[in-house]
């Protein structure tokens, strides 16, 4: 029989309990900062190389924090196509959201409110949509905007886009709408609202943070987008295409400053609209 105590084996199950609660917490946070250090890391030298010196960037030790020398990023503002490019990124980038948000909202509702034939096979040929690359696609499509005047054009780049990113926006939406129940709607039904209605006061606004994280991801696949920038645009080029076209043999340091200037207005992007973000996982708006 045990010499101890009920009290003190209670004790000592106890201190284990809480010893492996702060093991497993530790785990989890160390596992926080590294995934963020992950992400954060190449940003940060990133910023650190743009606003650095030619001498610093190419020299030897590296620094790791900036001089805040802000020559390569004006050289870089300053260098014909720049603006424009940036110009034209933001406004495709804004159509493709814009578009995907207002083809995929309905398509996902309808997906979570209505059984209809086929269902379960439009929602598999909606994910087959992106099991053909781009670079597949690309020759076939700026043949097909030659032919109906959409080549080099801003709008059909956003179609393009548009076509990348709708079958996300879609299934993002679709399990959106199932996770809001239906009897809310039937409440405002009875009450004497009709579908439009209902879906506008009622599902609209539970439905706005998860709405705003598919128009994030849309606007970040615009963004990024290169392939088809760089085939169906001439003149009216994307940032990314004019970077990959104009800027391949320039100088390390412009090219440091370069990827500053196009990561920036996507991560602005998601500043602002970092409360809608919030609000879908339940956390606090700061």
């Amino acid at each position: 029989m045990s010499d101890l105590s009920y009290d003190e084996i209670l004790e000592k199950e106890v201190r284990e309990a809480n010893r492996k609660k702060k093991m497993w917490r530790w785990l989890f946070l160390s596992s926080v900062a590294f995934l963020v250090s992950w992400i954060l890391f190449p940003i940060y030298l990133l910023a650190v190389n743009s606003l650095s010196s030619a001498d610093v960037v190419n020299g030897w030790p590296k620094s790791f924090l900036p001089e805040f020398d802000m020559e390569s990023l004006s050289f870089f503002m300053e260098y014909y196509g720049v603006l424009g490019a940036l110009k034209n990124s933001l406004i495709a980038a804004l159509f493709t959201m814009v578009i995907a948000i207002g083809l995929g909202t309905p398509a996902g509702y309808a997906l979570a409110r209505f059984d209809f034939r086929g269902k379960e096979t439009f929602r598999m040929l909606i994910l087959l949509t992106r099991a053909f690359p781009m670079p597949l696609l690309a020759l076939p499509l700026a043949v097909i905007f030659i032919n109906i005047g959409l080549d080099d054009s801003l709008f059909g780049l956003s179609l393009v886009h548009t076509a990348l990113a709708l079958p996300f926006s879609v299934l993002i939406t679709s399990s959106l709408f199932l996770g809001i129940p239906v009897e809310l709607e039937e409440a405002a039904w009875v009450l004497g609202c009709n579908r439009w209605q209902a879906f506008m006061k009622v599902v609209m606004p539970l439905a706005l943070p998860g709405l705003t994280a598919s128009a994030v991801f849309a606007f970040v696949i615009s963004w990024n987008e290169v392939f088809a920038a760089a085939v169906l645009t001439v003149n009216n080029q994307t940032l990314t295409a004019f970077l990959v076209q104009s800027l391949s043999t320039s100088p390390v340091e412009v090219k440091f400053a370069g990827g500053l200037i196009l990561i920036l207005p996507a991560i602005l992007f998601l500043f602002v609209v970092r409360k809608y973000l919030f609000s879908m996982w339940g956390i606090a708006n700061r």
